[in-house]
């Protein structure tokens, strides 16, 4: 099959592109500069350089791909113009769109406390107001099977592996920035997780089996963020410690503190485990070895995470 792949060079796209062009399929990944089409080329795809704020020209990038994936971060408005100008160019053509979600549309705000809600796919939730507009996303894409496109939305949870998790990142650069372990209120709270090379197999499942108008999810394990808390303070020889949510804004941003390390977040993902046959990798179950990766605490300063706009907090 041949697809493309956009977000090709990040954390999640970049192990998808390596296991789909590892499985046989010709991968195509979208650069937005040489420096990033070098890397997807390392991956063993080719890069295709392009600008996503040249909407016409999305059409021209899908091209004869028989499959596209979303595997990018933008702001919710700029991604919502191009997932649909991407729908647009696949109307009709039976062909495969699979976007990339996030399970933080369900998260549930608990000061840091637990909560014993979850949810498999398709099943009733309130969203959060902060990011309910990425509902609306998710929604035209599954809608898009009315329209001839054989699309699917995969809503993973804390992605983790090979030194790449952005909440583990954060974890430390709350050490960095306060000489402890951060987590808010009393660290109870759990994210479902799963590692990235598992939530990669998903794709290439849900692009080889993936049924139309389909929401997958890829639920491994769950864990608090307190435990995770002391699981690296004892690798950084350092304390733990709780902070508020207002702390937090200031150690991290807005989104991350209020949305995502003061929530629960729950899931099961029963409808990937039987309609597509995924099952996580028993070596890929411990996210608190992860915790103590050694890439972390190499790390000098946080980088700025795509839903912070440069100048804002």
């Amino acid at each position: 099959m041949k697809v493309l792949v956009f977000g090709a060079s990040g954390y999640i796209g970049s192990h998808i592109t390596r296991h789909l062009a590892d499985s046989g399929h010709r991968v195509t990944g979208f650069a937005r500069n040489t420096a990033s089409g070098g890397v997807i080329e390392q991956l063993g795809a080719t890069a295709l350089l392009g600008d996503l704020n040249d909407t016409a020209s999305i059409a021209a990038m899908v091209g004869d791909h028989d499959a596209v994936i979303w595997a990018a971060q933008l702001m919710l408005e700029d991604e919502q113009r191009v997932v649909g100008a991407l729908i647009d160019a696949l109307a009709k053509s039976g062909r495969a769109l699979i976007f990339t979600s996030g399970t933080s549309v369900m998260s549930i705000p608990t000061g840091g406390d637990w909560d014993e809600r979850s949810f498999a796919e398709d099943e009733p939730f309130e969203p959060r107001r902060q990011i309910a507009p990425r509902l609306e996303i998710e929604l035209a894409v599954r809608e898009a099977a009315q329209r001839g496109v054989r699309a699917m939305v995969v809503r993973p949870p804390m992605i983790w592996g090979n030194g790449g998790c952005r909440l583990i990142s954060d974890f430390y650069h709350s050490a960095r920035a306060t000489g402890a372990v951060c987590h808010i209120g009393r660290g109870l709270n759990v994210y479902s997780n799963v590692h990235v090379e598992d939530l990669a197999e998903l794709y290439r499942l849900a692009l080889e089996k993936g049924q139309p108008g389909a929401l997958y999810f890829a639920v491994a394990g769950e864990v608090s963020y307190g435990v995770m808390a002391k699981a690296i303070a004892e690798t950084l020889g350092t304390g733990t410690r709780s902070v508020t949510v207002e702390e937090g804004c200031a150690i991290w941003d807005r989104f991350m503190a209020r949305i995502v390390l003061c929530s629960c977040s729950r899931q099961r993902s029963p409808r990937a485990r039987s309609e597509l046959g995924w099952q996580p990798q028993e070596d890929r179950l411990d996210i608190l070895e992860e915790c103590r990766n050694p890439a972390y605490a190499q790390e000098s300063e946080r980088a700025l995470p795509s839903w912070v706009r440069p100048g804002t907090g």
